[in-house]
């Protein structure tokens, strides 16, 4: 398989049809952008289990904008609707395929659990300055990422 544009008209459609869902944050000025492109193209022919995204930073503002992109390129990966990966940077495949291989073996009853105990532990501090990290970020198209 090989990779999809993702514009905002199917950003929704392929996450929900997806249960792994890799999305590179690109611009056609970006060096690094360039280097990886290869990699992550030559990652979706060897991986048709995974759905493989492209971003056009310039062309799909509003989605860069939805995921905070100050760096490019940045490579975003979803399992069953859920960030469970983002980070700047170009990788090589070996590293492409470290994140590939995490991502599939995530647990993702562990996942959800760990969500679940971040939000409640933001309902609980609510009206505090508390601040909870989170690892992965459960995703709703129409409101983005949510921390």
């Amino acid at each position: 398989m090989s990779t999809i544009e993702i514009t905002k008209d199917n950003f929704e459609s392929t996450i929900t049809d997806s249960s792994i869902l890799l999305l590179d944050f690109w611009a056609d000025w970006c060096g690094p952008c360039k280097q990886f492109a290869p990699v992550y193209e030559e990652a979706s022919e060897q991986y048709s289990d995974v759905v493989f995204g492209k971003v056009d930073t310039e062309a799909q503002q509003e989605l860069a904008g939805l995921f905070a992109i100050s760096s490019i390129p940045t490579l975003v990966a979803f399992r069953e609707g859920i960030v469970v990966f983002a980070q700047p940077g170009a990788l090589a495949a070996p590293q492409l395929e470290q994140v590939i291989t995490a991502v599939k073996e995530l647990d993702m009853n562990e996942v959800r659990e760990e969500l679940a105990k971040q939000e409640a532990g933001v309902e609980a501090a609510e009206g505090s300055d508390a601040a909870v990290e989170s690892e992965a970020t459960e995703v709703s198209p129409e409101s983005g990422p949510q921390q």
